[in-house]
């Protein structure tokens, strides 16, 4: 696919998906496609290569989860910033075993008020995430080399595509989730028997069935939060 009709079908895929972006930031999430497929020639940051599938696997993908996100922080519809201009206050996502930024970068180049920290336990895939804040001029977003369970937050949400199971994701950042806050785990189908072996102190409060434009694939959002411990 060309430049121009990647451009055409990215849009298509925001119409569908209700997300009215600035020119700007359609730009940023192609440049980011576009950076992240050159790195991934000699470091491996994802096995989907091909433009037009990387569009749809990849960005709209991590796109689906802003308007759910957005609606769980309380967020009025996406904000649209002068150059230079920043949002009057953040609300805190991490993105765990966030690889080459998905869906910390997107979330990040979508939604200006968001700040994003997108851990990895791989040096490179950190790298990269910087190498994106600085090329794209992302100044909330930032990759950090770590292993999630040393982070301390406190983070308003907490998030991963298929990074690891339910159980394995509560566990490992539960040091880092704020008192309020939540994860919001990216699935395909249903997970039900990760659900099944969470923990008492852990709740599944609601499972969002996703539509990804132009992908044939069951995809949902799984929310969970600490389990309010009970008055005596």
């Amino acid at each position: 696919m060309t430049t121009d009709s990647l451009e055409v079908a990215l849009r298509q895929g925001l119409a569908a998906l209700d997300l009215a972006l600035p020119d700007t930031a359609v730009r940023q999430l192609l440049d980011y496609m576009a950076v992240l497929g050159r790195w991934s020639r000699v470091y491996n940051l994802t096995a989907v290569r091909e433009p037009a599938e990387m569009l749809t696997h990849h960005l709209l993908d991590s796109l689906a989860v802003v308007a759910p996100l957005r609606r769980h922080l309380g967020l009025p519809p996406l904000p649209v910033l002068a150059p230079g201009e920043q949002p009057a206050a953040f609300a805190r996502v991490l993105d765990v075993g966030s690889g080459g930024g998905l869906p910390g970068a997107v979330l990040a180049i979508a939604c200006p008020d968001l700040r994003v920290t997108c851990v990895d336990a791989v040096a490179k895939k950190a790298a990269f995430v910087n190498q994106v804040a600085a090329s794209l001029r992302l100044p909330h977003l930032r990759g950090v080399h770590a292993r999630v369970e040393s982070l301390t937050g406190p983070f308003d949400v907490i998030c991963s595509r298929a990074f690891a199971s339910l159980v394995d994701f509560a566990a490992g950042s539960r040091a880092a989730l704020a008192p309020q806050g939540v994860w919001m785990a990216m699935k395909g189908r249903v997970p039900r028997d990760e659900m099944a072996a969470l923990p008492p102190d852990v709740e599944v409060f609601h499972v969002e069935p996703l539509s990804v434009p132009k992908l044939g694939a069951e995809r949902c959002l799984v929310w969970m939060r600490p389990t309010q411990a009970e008055s005596p």
